[in-house]
């Protein structure tokens, strides 16, 4: 149980990144006002001690999209490296999926070694400008991240992850051009047909050994999309088939209380689309498992802890 008992010493900072400047569903940047409470009160039940961070907008009547998501990433960056500073594990709700381009370069700045990352995505995110089909900036920030990039004027691309230590799970969506770039920098994706073959289990072990290996940390970006639409159909972008939610949240519970995971990430969640709550509720399970770590365990913690108290 001593892992538990360090996830639990780590107070958890839930940080907004509430735009969707990026996206196709501008309503993605309600997201981190409906999920936060949510969240908080899901993780003080199982023993999480828990910190409302920063909640990062744009400014009213912002028009040039670009420009503010560099602004906005910018100040995510910082906002995610001081709560790392502080001992804390930075969780950011988006907001679309270029506030990944923030999120992962903070996380980065704190480190002496390199950060490994998981990618959970019905997408694969690598666009540059000059290859994008559609101009939208969510599909583009792991590309940042890896250092590709073609049009300086974004002033996005932060080069902090090495392709071999990066690992997307989920993939059933994407262009060519994405996929010939991240075939040529050896980064490891494991598709759909991947994942039914072998189990979610097994592929997500190999994607966390992935990240893990020659990293000082590593980090969990949850693109809600890559859930089948059948269980959470209120995310910008759905795409038919996907990982069952709760098949997600046992492998994210693998890693939850691990004192190498820096920062956990979740994006595209749009409550306009969500009227009954599903997509809400698996947004916040999943979120819990990565934060808790197994139910079972969470629950004697948060017994324990309720008993020290006493």
């Amino acid at each position: 149980m001593g892992l538990f008992r360090i996830a639990l010493q780590r107070q958890v900072e839930i940080i907004g990144a509430a735009w969707g400047l990026g996206g196709a569903e501008p309503d993605c940047a309600q997201a981190p006002d409906a999920l936060r409470p949510l969240l908080a009160a899901r993780l003080e039940a199982c023993g999480v001690d828990v910190r409302a961070g920063p909640m990062l907008r744009p400014m009213p009547g912002e028009r040039r999209k670009q420009a503010a998501v560099s602004r906005l990433c910018g100040l995510l960056a910082s906002a995610v490296a001081g709560s790392l500073r502080q001992g804390r594990l930075p969780c950011v709700l988006g907001g679309d999926h270029s506030c990944a381009g923030g999120t992962w370069a903070g996380v980065a700045r704190t480190l002496h070694g390199s950060l490994g990352l998981v990618w959970t995505d019905a997408h694969m995110d690598s666009h540059t400008p000059r290859t994008s089909h559609t101009g939208r900036l969510h599909g583009m920030p792991l590309a940042w991240l890896l250092g590709q990039d073609d049009d300086l004027l974004y002033g996005l691309s932060a080069g902090v992850l090495n392709p071999e230590q990066v690992a997307l799970v989920g993939v059933r969506s994407f262009e060519p051009e994405e996929a010939e770039r991240l075939g040529r920098l050896g980064v490891r994706v494991f598709h759909i047909d991947e994942v039914n073959a072998r189990g979610l289990d097994a592929v997500f072990a190999e994607a966390v050994r992935i990240a893990t290996t020659g990293t000082e940390g590593f980090g969990i970006s949850v693109d809600l999309d890559v859930v089948t639409p059948d269980e959470a159909p209120g995310v910008g972008t759905p795409v038919a088939g996907g990982i069952r939610g709760d098949e997600l949240a046992r492998a994210l519970a693998t890693v939850g209380g691990r004192p190498d995971m820096l920062a956990v990430e979740l994006v595209e969640y749009a409550p306009r689309l969500d009227p009954d709550g599903r997509s809400a509720q698996v947004a916040i399970e999943t979120l819990a498992a990565a934060l808790c770590g197994p139910r079972d365990q969470a629950e004697v913690l948060a017994h324990a802890v309720q008993g020290n108290d006493s």
